[in-house]
């Protein structure tokens, strides 16, 4: 089978290295050879992801069977798009892709009774806020946790407005209503409609970075059990209004006493590799998975889930963008079971998300 990824960050080198365990040819395309995911892959090209029409072009010349993509808002709409159009194996429609990857009209489409939605404002000038201070503003239609900010009052807003703006294709704004409590990251796996694997993970942000994340630890302990049910049936009952009935899922939470709210939510494997974790913790490769699924309606990984969820941690090494990497700074746990690093020493750290950037990871074991 010939697969073809969309993207060549780390994340997509995953799942390049999974599906050449699984026999598979492989192929990426990015506008630049800036990742490891191209030097990892059989056949790399300089195609601009978004350019559905160059995309069918290279499919089709090089008999590819699959074209998909990780831990990628920007790809997967465009993935679903040129797979309906030539009929390839796909999970969501891309009018479901482009519904996640477009936070105003994700809320719209959840509509007020679903239980996990939360109230927002979409501005694309400044206006006067009727959302509930304290609340969150960033682009609608981003990725990557960028240009996002908590504001206090109606002065903040307008003094941040113009920075998340800039972030958004579509020239848009979304405020959200600030939920206070824990953060969670939520990875599942759907299939029929019917949500198959839930994960909850703790997740750890940075103090003084708003929204960006630093640890991943499961099994979450930051939240109850009756919290974690009805996580259970949000999730599920949002991916059945959003038409995400086979697949992959990934969501961000955010949890007040008992009650779960939906902060993100999108079709596709976090850009975190916590499928990297779970394989570890739970016995399921859910990056193989989703592969065998799409090749083959294979979805029996399900089935060798451990009972329980062993205690690990995924770790971020962060550092701000234009600085140069050293490898030898980084503190490296002797008990790290496995580490990565994005960057060679003395590279500069590009700027993703224009604040602190991911510049490599590692997990380890904890103590139940």
């Amino acid at each position: 089978m010939k697969v073809l990824i969309l993207g060549v960050a780390s994340v997509q080198m995953d799942a390049v290295l999974e599906l050449k365990k699984m026999g598979c040819e492989t192929y990426t395309i990015a506008m630049k050879n800036d990742g490891p995911a191209s030097e990892a892959s059989d056949h790399f090209d300089i195609i601009n992801i978004l350019d559905e029409e160059a995309l069918i072009t290279h499919i089709i010349k090089n008999g590819i069977d699959v074209v998909y993509s990780t831990g990628s808002d920007l790809a997967m709409p465009t993935a679903c798009k040129v797979s309906e159009r030539l009929g390839m194996p796909h999970f969501v429609s891309y009018e479901a892709a482009y519904i996640c990857n477009h936070k105003n009209v994700m809320r719209k489409t959840l509509t007020e009774e679903c239980e996990g939605n939360i109230p927002y404002q979409v501005l694309d000038k400044v206006e006067q806020i009727n959302v509930e201070y304290p609340a969150i503003v960033k682009p609608s239609d981003s990725q990557g946790q960028r240009g996002i900010y908590l504001i206090h009052s109606q002065e903040e807003f307008e003094s941040c407005f113009e920075e998340a703006k800039q972030y958004s294709r579509e020239g848009k704004v979304i405020v959200e209503k600030y939920i206070d409590g824990p953060e969670v990251s939520v990875n599942g796996y759907m299939v029929n409609g019917v949500l198959r694997l839930m994960v909850a993970s703790d997740r750890d942000t940075w103090p003084q970075y708003t929204g960006l994340i630093h640890r991943h630890v499961v099994p979450g302990k930051k939240f109850s059990k009756e919290a974690e049910k009805k996580m259970e049936r949000i999730m599920e009952e949002a991916c059945n209004r959003l038409g995400i009935l086979n697949g992959p899922v990934y969501f961000q939470m955010k949890v007040t006493g008992n009650q779960p709210y939906i902060i993100e939510m999108t079709p596709r494997l976090d850009g975190c590799h916590m499928w990297n974790l779970l394989e570890r913790a739970t016995g399921i490769n859910m990056m193989q998975l989703v592969f065998k699924h799409l090749l083959y309606n294979d979805v029996s990984e399900l089935n060798i889930a451990a009972e329980k969820v062993t205690p690990m941690e995924l770790v971020f090494w962060c550092q701000e963008p234009e600085t140069y990497m050293d490898r030898s700074k980084l503190e490296l746990p002797k008990d790290a079971v496995y580490h990565f690093y994005y960057y060679k020493n003395r590279e500069k750290i590009r700027p993703v998300n224009g604040r602190y950037e991911k510049i490599g990871y590692y997990i380890r074991y904890l103590e139940g």
